[in-house]
């Protein structure tokens, strides 16, 4: 049996099958989770190409996690795909203007950019959760993904501050949901060699920092560790578990220069 055998989990952020998100899913299937997954926009199409090589093909429902109304029509699509309930959610959901909010460009960016990167990559998180709570209940999980904010990072500009505030508002979600009985905690991943990753100018230069500094050292192109921990997370493993940062990076954040 696996640790996540009967459980009900939705999946969002889903790419490509380099995703982090795909990984998680793989993951969770094979330890026994139904899963659901979202996705959006022009990527819908390329969502469910790619998750009907997962086995079983979830459903792919749609989602824009920056909306209002889709956020409150959630519920009754999942109740309509036989999902009567919620035991874990997976936020994979981030986003930033790489021609103005990333690359270097920081000190020029404009407020419209820095509020899509915000309500994109920061606030959707605690609105999913909000939109999902009645479906919750004691032990469910809600797990989302950062890449450590609290240094800069060349050319991750806004992103940056969006992780950061993801990180605090994980803790005050953590605050909130924890007398309901759900735990909210992050992810902080190395390097994943993503589309969402390629779209940040230079990435590809971080591959050669994990290589140099990581102690464990690091496999940009394998994200089943980090997968592993995501479902480890969404598990009844880490019960006493909330408001944490579980970095998944081969220890290099823990090392100095």
């Amino acid at each position: 049996m696996g640790i996540l055998e009967g459980r009900k989990i939705l999946v969002t952020g889903i790419t490509m099958n380099t995703s982090i998100a795909y990984k998680a899913a793989e993951v969770a299937q094979r330890e026994g989770a139904d899963i659901i997954v979202t996705g959006f926009g022009r990527a819908l199409s390329l969502c469910r190409r790619v998750c009907a090589k997962l086995d079983p093909a979830p459903p792919v429902i749609e989602l824009d996690a920056t909306s209002e109304e889709s956020l409150a029509a959630l519920p009754g699509a999942l109740r309509e795909n036989g999902f009567d309930r919620i035991d874990g959610v997976l936020h994979s959901i981030a986003f930033a203007n790489p021609e103005t909010a990333l690359g270097g460009g920081f000190l020029t960016t404009g407020w419209d950019d820095v509020a899509t990167a915000l309500h994109t990559s920061t606030y959707s998180y605690p609105a999913l959760a909000m939109a999902l709570k009645d479906m919750m209940g004691p032990g469910s999980s809600v797990v989302g993904l950062t890449f450590d904010a609290t240094i800069s990072w060349p050319s991750y500009d806004w992103m940056g501050v969006a992780k950061a505030g993801l990180e605090s508002a994980n803790r005050y979600l953590a605050r909130y949901l924890g007398p309901d009985g759900i735990r909210a905690n992050l992810v902080s991943a190395g390097p994943i060699d993503s589309l969402a990753k390629k779209a940040i100018p230079g990435s590809a230069s971080l591959n050669d920092v994990w290589d140099e500094r990581a102690p464990l050292g690091w496999n940009a192109k394998d994200a089943t560790p980090v997968g592993t921990v995501i479902c480890a997370l969404l598990s009844d493993l880490f019960a006493a578990t909330t408001g944490e940062i579980i970095h998944v990076d081969g220890g290099l954040f823990s090392t100095g220069a």
